[in-house]
């Protein structure tokens, strides 16, 4: 089995003081993709860039203390490609991509952030600027090779996917156009698409236990008042070889929950 995990820290540094190495040490991830790394090559490299005997390799944002992706991995990679090609956006620290090519077969592991526009319509605006170029960009992928992207997607698809959809219709993360984004990449059609959400593949119609993300207000928590914004996003292929889900809810690392897929093969 190949164990592949997604996790936003919210700040490296925060993550590790709340047990999170301990953790992965324990569970035993082949890869584990973090986003929100919020850190540069100099702190990585002197504290974080092997933890519980993963190798870490990362896009880190230009500016400190903000976003900054990474996958830590027990295999080494063919190749590794840091950035999508985005003028706008590599400078964020948002995507990258482990290649693990065979004669047999090209393999991507992917760690991506997806923008957020809840801090104001600037933001949005990004992030309606990043869905664009991004759709286009998995289409190119998929098509030369088969791939899992892990990542805090900062959308949540459908209804159930989220505790109050109903007075959350006009906020960022549930907009209708995020939404239709989201169906555009996941539905087969002339213009691309086929990616599979693996998580709704194996729990088609989990609701109060799918969340991976709880607002630090109030007592969501708590309450259970949470998100999905956290996917494995796979090839069909790939997505076909998914066994089991687990969203780990026994220790609280960050404001988002890892989310592990046991997939039957092997790097």
């Amino acid at each position: 089995m190949f164990k592949l995990t997604s996790l936003n820290l919210n700040g490296i540094r925060s993550a590790t003081s709340k047990g999170v190495e301990s953790w992965m040490a324990a569970t035993r991830p082949d890869c584990i993709c973090v986003q929100e790394v919020k850190a540069q090559a100099p702190d990585m490299a002197n504290r974080f860039e092997r933890l519980a005997d993963l190798q870490g390799h990362f896009h880190f944002a230009q500016k400190k203390g903000y976003s900054g992706v990474g996958v830590y991995t027990r295999h080494e990679p063919s190749d590794i490609v840091v950035g999508y090609g985005s003028e706008e956006f590599d400078a964020e620290g948002r995507y990258v991509e482990l290649r693990f090519d065979t004669p047999a077969r090209k393999l991507s592991i992917i760690s991506a952030y997806f923008p957020s526009g809840s801090s104001g319509e600037e933001r949005q605006q990004a992030k309606f600027r990043f869905l664009a170029e991004f759709h286009p960009h998995l289409m190119r992928l998929k098509a030369e090779r088969e791939f899992i992207l892990c990542g805090d997607i900062n959308i949540a698809h459908q209804q159930i996917d989220l505790k109050n959809w109903r007075s959350n219709q006009k906020n960022s993360g549930f907009l209708p156009e995020e939404r239709a984004w989201m169906t555009k990449l996941l539905h087969t059609t002339d213009e691309g698409g086929g990616i599979i959400d693996v998580y709704r593949q194996l729990q088609p119609t989990a609701t109060d236990t799918a969340y991976t993300w709880w607002s630090n207000r109030g007592q969501a928590y708590a309450n259970n008042v949470g998100w999905r914004l956290d996917y494995h996003l796979a090839t069909p292929t790939l997505a076909a070889l998914a066994r089991t889900e687990s969203i780990y809810k026994g220790e609280k690392f960050s404001d988002h929950a890892p989310i592990t897929v046991d997939y039957e093969f092997r790097l």
